[in-house]
């Protein structure tokens, strides 16, 4: 049987028999006596995965992810083994954070990834912002920037949000400036999902399952208040979920995240994953220029004469020293 995985519990997988509609099931809440009691759908099957399943040269904590197409089997207790994933189109991967020398997928099959970031309260690190957008390009899956929570900054944390929506858009990113508050700019975030699979992502306290609650009602996603102490969000999601909007549109919502590592990237490419210095690399004098000391770097020259911005190349260079596993840690 083929189906799609729309949950991950860590042990266990939801997946969405071919020819269902998700939304659909997702609306017929009924509780799950085998995971955490959180509601599912009445037709979702409960699947673990058949023996020491691998992806093919990738060491990973989880070996299916949300997103993946799958082949199962059902059993006599009422659940199923997935005996096979389909060949995946892309997916978003990162350093596992618990064990260094092992990667995560958050999600696979994407039209897009939407990173959710705030400049204060708590403010999202232009080297996570960069980390990120790195690992979308070497996956290729096209990103969007979302600034959240305009409504409560100061004048100075405005001006600085709309620096960041400056550098990001003259780089070829997408920037939307929101607040799920007020509901400033989210009709155009709309029209941006409309027919996509897209992954939301972000630091914890971001807005991310209150940005979720406002496009998917149903989804009844938890929400924390910001720490006083240390101005950072508390983690509320736990697991991987798929959800399906009016409008044919998918959303993957992810456990928010503190830091993020990078893998499977050779040093002689990083800099590809950086549009801009990828652009300018080819004035290079030398063909295998790390950008770091070379005579004749066209990307130092830029660098020096502002066409390139200090925190994207500190980012860069951050990312070539990710051989220290504890590094990419905040």
């Amino acid at each position: 049987m083929r189906g799609l995985v729309v949950r991950n519990t860590g042990f266990w997988y939801m997946v969405l028999p071919e020819g269902k509609c998700l939304r659909e099931e997702s609306l017929r809440f009924a509780q799950a006596g085998f995971d955490d009691g959180h509601p599912v759908a009445d037709s979702l099957v409960p699947c673990k995965v058949k023996g020491n399943f691998r992806l093919k040269g990738i060491r990973t904590t989880n070996p299916v992810a949300v997103g993946d197409v799958v082949n199962y089997e059902m059993n006599r207790e009422g659940f199923a083994f997935i005996n096979r994933i389909e060949v995946r189109r892309n997916y978003i991967i990162r350093k596992s954070s618990n064990l260094s020398k092992q990667a995560h997928i958050l999600a696979s099959n994407l039209d897009q990834v939407m990173l959710i970031l705030t400049v204060a309260h708590p403010t999202t690190a232009t080297t996570f912002i960069d980390r990120f957008l790195a690992t979308a390009e070497a996956y290729r899956v096209p990103a969007v920037l979302v600034i959240n929570k305009m409504d409560i900054y100061t004048d100075d944390e405005k001006q600085y949000a709309d620096n960041l929506a400056y550098l990001y858009r003259y780089i070829g990113y997408p920037v939307h400036l929101i607040s799920v508050k007020t509901g400033e700019g989210l009709d155009d975030l709309c029209d941006l999902l409309k027919g996509k699979t897209t992954l939301l992502a972000g630091n914890s306290g971001v807005g991310k399952s209150s940005l979720l609650n406002c496009l998917v009602p149903y989804a009844k996603a938890k929400t924390a208040e910001i720490s006083d102490t240390h101005d950072q969000g508390m983690h509320t999601t736990t697991f991987s979920e798929m959800y399906e909007m009016t409008d044919g549109a998918y959303l993957i919502d992810t456990p928010g995240i503190r830091g993020f590592g990078t893998i499977e990237f050779e040093k002689e490419t990083v800099g590809h994953y950086f549009p801009e210095i990828f652009r300018i690399s080819a004035e290079c004098r030398f063909g295998n220029c790390t950008h770091t000391h070379e005579p004749g770097c066209a990307v130092l020259k830029a660098l020096q004469e502002h066409r390139i911005s200090q925190s994207r190349y500190d980012s860069y260079l951050s990312i070539l020293e990710d051989e220290d596993e504890g590094k990419y840690r905040e």
